[in-house]
């Protein structure tokens, strides 16, 4: 009997690099690696699920669990971790210069369940006393007009949450001054071209997240790994053999990222970055699995909840497949 074909969208990262050129091999799997942008990634597995394996939201995917039956199942692997102090842009005449200031202003997302918006404003809520409720949210995309959000959601009353014009686009609307703020993942057009009527909300961004950390401890988690769970149903070892996959592809190029004999990206100072990161993160700052990132996935839960995105606060062991958190020991 021959392996398990298996389609995997995935975004281009140096942590999944060996999947795709097929240094790693999952045991049991040929595995075809579609390198594809998240957006498009997201919408096809959420809309379509067009796809057995697939790089996916943290907040949709959770948002995906409140489904009967539930589409998706996950791994704990992480693809995508990124602090979202840097995601907080603001219009430089709406009178925001403190966080605190964002209170009754009009926030433009591109969609209210990103997870990248769900940890911006836990964040906000928690440490400078921005309620979710607080402001008017509009939806809507923000370079290309028409954007909706990839699944859908039912809020609490309390959550304002309108939809832009279906011609405009959230970051035209920043720089115009027709929203106040702009809570995204992806930098805004204005901004990259250092147009002045637009700024970050915190401008020394690694300061405030390296601050953020020391307080927390949280490095936040973005995108998680999901199997279709007529796939994993009917194949349950997939997602042991997936997690063991995804783990010796990360540690592959983690070993070969801190070489000073040749740069592997271009940074200058790539090493000097790695040794900070390790001195102010830990070691194993990419980690992966259930226990390594309890707190990080349970305060993630609580912020989707308290955001009204899921009607009951999961807990970390409601996410994965119980295969992929636990292994054999010798």
């Amino acid at each position: 009997m021959g392996n398990l074909t298996l389609t995997l969208a995935c975004g281009d990262y140096d942590r999944t690099r060996a999947l795709h050129d097929e240094t790693v091999k999952p045991d049991g799997i040929d595995l075809t690696y579609l390198r594809l942008p998240v957006e498009e990634t997201f919408f096809r597995m959420m809309r379509h699920q067009e796809f057995e394996v697939a790089e996916m939201s943290f907040s949709s995917y959770v948002v995906s669990l409140q489904r009967d039956p539930a589409p998706f199942i996950a791994l704990p692997v992480f693809p995508s971790r990124m602090f979202r102090h840097g995601g907080i842009y603001i219009n430089t005449r709406s009178g925001i210069e403190r966080p605190e200031d964002l209170r009754g202003k009009v926030v433009g997302v591109p969609e209210y369940q990103l997870s990248a918006n769900v940890w911006i404003r836990g964040m906000l809520a928690d440490r400078y006393d921005v309620p979710v409720d607080s402001v008017l949210y509009r939806t809507g995309g923000q370079e290309q007009a028409g954007r909706i959000e990839k699944a859908r959601i039912e809020l609490p009353d309390n959550i304002r949450v309108v939809p832009i014009e279906a011609t405009q686009t959230l970051s035209q609307m920043l720089a115009e001054g027709e929203i106040d703020a702009l809570y995204s993942p992806r930098i805004p057009r204005p901004f990259a071209d250092r147009d002045p009527r637009v700024a970050r909300l915190f401008p020394d961004v690694v300061q405030a997240e390296k601050d953020y950390f020391a307080a927390t401890g949280i490095f936040p988690i973005m995108h998680v790994v999901a199997l279709r769970r007529d796939v994993y149903e009917a194949n349950r070892w997939v997602a042991q053999s997936l997690t063991k996959a995804f783990v010796r592809a990360k540690a592959e190029v983690f070993d070969r990222l801190y070489d000073s004999s040749a740069l592997r990206f271009m940074l200058p100072w790539l090493n000097q970055y790695l040794e900070e990161a390790r001195d102010l993160l830990g070691d194993d700052y990419w980690s992966y699995g259930l226990e390594p990132n309890r707190e990080v996935l349970d305060t993630f839960l609580r912020y989707h909840h308290e955001q009204g995105l899921s009607k009951v606060r999961l807990t970390p062991e409601e996410l994965f497949a119980p295969e992929s958190v636990e292994s054999f020991l010798i």
